[in-house]
């Protein structure tokens, strides 16, 4: 079986086990809709307004329901004393770390999806634009890739819902910056030539976390 044939098993078996149990998908999107409920309710529906603030209520929303989700990366083994059973199977430990992500990337964007889609219903602002649509798949990746090697990093601790998202925030905060400051500006209609510098950070973000959590993940699963 070759690298990659590993990599998309390892995200399959991940993929098949929620779709079954649905745990994951059905908190968080429970999770994220009462953020943007609560928040609709909190503010005026002025669309000048609303402009303004519609970047900070996304990635408010998107960032807790992702911290939610990635917590449960490894418990699912962790609780079924399954994950010395993953880490003897015979593959790399990075390909448990790529198959992981993928799987983690999936449910992200799916849980994404429908947030940008009842924000543009409560809030009547326009969020399904290209530029839009780039920001959040390269800030997802750039939370995805950290998130899972700091959600294996936390499994092992008894406070893991607390360890994570004390380790992981610090670690994402340059992203997150880039991706509210992005979509402020798509909000406010400006083109390509003003977000590009944002997408590039977001871009080297993206990059260095891949490159640097590949090599970590095999040390810190072995912890």
């Amino acid at each position: 079986m070759s690298f990659f044939s590993q990599v998309l098993a390892v995200a399959r078996k991940d993929i098949i086990s929620e779709l079954r149990t649905r745990e994951i998908i059905s908190s968080v999107l429970v999770f994220a809709i009462l953020v943007l409920v609560i928040f609709n309710f909190a503010f005026e529906p002025d669309q000048a307004l609303l402009s303004e603030i519609a970047p900070g209520i996304i990635w408010v929303a998107f960032v807790f329901s992702g911290i939610l989700a990635l917590n449960r990366t490894f418990i699912p083994e962790k609780e079924e004393q399954c994950l010395e059973g993953l880490m003897i199977c015979p593959v790399d430990r990075e390909t448990i770390y790529l198959g992981k992500a993928i799987g983690s990337l999936f449910f992200l964007l799916m849980v994404e999806a429908i947030m940008l889609l009842a924000f543009a219903l409560l809030f009547n602002v326009a969020v399904f634009q290209l530029e839009m649509i780039v920001i959040v798949l390269l800030t997802s990746l750039g939370f995805v890739v950290v998130g899972t090697l700091f959600s294996a990093l936390a499994v092992n601790t008894r406070a893991r819902e607390m360890v994570l998202p004390v380790m992981f925030l610090p670690i994402i905060t340059p992203v997150i910056i880039a991706a509210v400051k992005a979509s402020a500006l798509v909000f406010a209609g400006k083109s390509w030539s003003d977000i590009v510098n944002w997408v590039i950070m977001l871009v080297a973000f993206d990059v260095i976390f891949i490159v640097v959590s590949y090599i970590v993940f095999p040390y810190v699963i072995e912890e």
